[in-house]
C-alpha cells in the first residue's frame, strides 16, 4: 500500500502497534529500521493528480512561534509554494504564547482569508477561534496540530500534515540503542502543552524500555520556555545522573538550542556523553551542531519546506470541495555521515524528490 493511500493515522494506533512482542534480536531490528531512514530520499511517493490551481486565494498563517526552526521552516515553505500557485500569504506570529496566538487568530480572523493554515500549535487549545472560522466557512489545514494525521473533524481541520510522528519516536529511541551498544541511559524531554509532543515522547519511552534500555527521566518543560529552562535544568540532571546519563531524546530541536553552553561548562565536549537526539523538525540550528559535532549527534528531520507545499495543497483540494490528498510525508535519520545530501547544505532536509515539480504539474503551472 502506498503512503498516500493511509487515510489516516492517529497516535493512539501508532502505539497499539508499537506495543507488541519484543524484538527477538533488537539490536538487528533497531539497526535496520536506522539504516532504512538514514538513506537518500530520491522517489516522490505523494500525489499525482488532484484540482488545478485556484486563484485570486488569500491565505494566513498562524505560526506558534517564529523562534521555532521547524514552524519557521514550514512557514517559508508555505510562502514559497503560495508564490508558485499564485496566492497571497501573510504570515502571523504567536510569539510562542497561548495569549499571543489567540491574537494572531483574532487577526486572521479580521483578515477574512479564503483559507488559514495552523502552523505547531494545538488546535484544541483555540477552539473558540476554530468555531469562528468554521462558523464563517474558512477552510483551516495545519501542520502538527494534534495526534491525528489527515482530517479531524473533531477540530475542525480539512487535513493535519505530519510525517508519522510515531515512526519518528520509533527511530530516534532505536539510534539511541545502537550508538549505546545496547545500553542507553536516556532522559526524555517533551511538553505536555502538546498532545503530540506526549504522545512521540511517550512512543519514544516504550520503545527504549521495549529495547531493554532505561529511561532515567521523563522531563516536561515547555518548549516555549527552553531559553530559560534548559541550562539550569542542564546542570542539575547532569548532577543528578553522572554518567549513566548516555542519551537525551527530546521531542523535537529546541531543546538542544540551550544545552551547549551548560554541557560546556560541565567539561562535556561536544561529541561527549550525554549525545543528543531529536525526535522531530531538523532545524537549521540542529543542523549546524550535528555538522560541527557540537552538542548534538542526530536530528529525524521532516520535510519542513515539502510540508509548507502540502499545506497549500491541501488547503487547494479544500477550495476545490475534494478530499486531502492522504499524504504523509518522509523523514529522515539526520547524522554527521550523511548531512551532505537530501538539503544538507542548506541546513535543512529537502529531499531530492521532485516535490516542487510533481504539486506544480497537479496545479497546472
Amino acid at each position: 500500500m502506498k503512503r498516500r493511500h493511509f487515510l489516516q493515522t492517529t497516535a493512539t494506533a501508532s502505539l497499539v502497534l508499537m506495543s507488541g512482542t519484543a524484538f527477538a534480536d533488537p539490536m538487528s531490528d533497531a539497526k535496520a529500521l536506522v539504516e532504512k531512514y538514514a538513506s537518500k530520499v530520491t522517489k516522490w511517493d505523494g500525489p499525482t493528480t488532484g484540482p488545478k490551481a485556484a486563484t485570486g486565494k488569500t491565505i494566513v498563517v498562524l505560526a506558534a512561534d517564529l523562534k521555532n526552526g521547524g514552524i519557521l521552516g514550514v512557514s517559508n515553505g508555505v510562502e514559497e509554494a503560495a508564490k508558485a500557485i499564485g496566492w497571497t500569504v501573510k504570515v502571523i506570529d504567536g510569539a510562542g504564547s497561548i495569549g499571543g496566538r489567540t491574537a494572531a487568530f483574532g487577526q486572521a480572523l479580521a483578515l477574512k482569508p479564503d483559507g488559514i493554515i495552523i502552523d505547531g500549535f494545538d488546535a484544541v487549545e483555540q477552539a473558540p477561534s476554530l468555531a469562528q472560522a468554521k462558523a464563517a466557512k474558512i477552510p483551516l489545514v495545519a501542520w502538527h496540530a494534534g495526534p491525528v494525521i489527515g482530517p479531524d473533524e473533531k477540530d475542525g481541520l480539512f487535513a493535519n500534515v505530519s510525517t508519522d510522528a510515531m515512526q519518528v519516536s520509533k527511530v530516534a529511541a532505536d539510534w539511541a540503542f545502537v550508538d549505546a551498544k545496547g545500553k542507553p541511559g536516556v532522559i526524555i524531554f517533551t511538553d505536555s502543552t502538546y498532545a503530540i509532543a506526549i504522545a512521540k515522547a511517550d512512543a519514544m519511552k516504550k520503545e527504549i524500555e521495549r529495547l531493554g534500555g532505561k529511561v532515567l527521566e521523563y522531563v516536561d518543560t515547555p518548549i516555549a520556555e527552553t531559553s530559560q529552562r534548559m541550562p539550569q535544568l542542564t546542570t542539575s540532571l547532569l548532577q543528578k545522573y553522572g554518567d549513566d546519563w548516555t542519551h537525551s531524546l527530546a521531542i523535537n530541536d529546541i531543546y538542544f538550542d540551550f544545552m551547549g553552553p551548560a554541557l560546556a561548562a560541565a567539561g562535556k565536549g561536544g561529541t561527549d556523553r550525554p549525545t543528543n537526539v531529536a525526535a522531530g523538525d531538523g532545524s537549521q540550528s540542529a543542523y549546524e551542531r550535528i555538522r560541527a559535532g557540537q552538542y548534538q549527534a542526530v536530528t529525524v528531520a521532516e520535510p519542513l519546506n515539502l510540508q509548507g507545499w502540502q499545506l497549500v495543497d491541501e488547503l487547494n483540494r479544500a477550495f476545490a470541495g475534494e478530499k486531502w490528498s492522504g499524504y504523509l510525508s518522509p523523514l529522515h535519520v539526520v547524522t554527521k555521515d550523511n548531512i551532505a545530501y537530501d538539503g544538507g547544505p542548506q541546513n535543512r532536509f529537502d529531499p531530492d524528490n521532485g516535490y516542487r515539480e510533481a504539486y506544480k504539474k497537479i496545479w497546472g503551472k
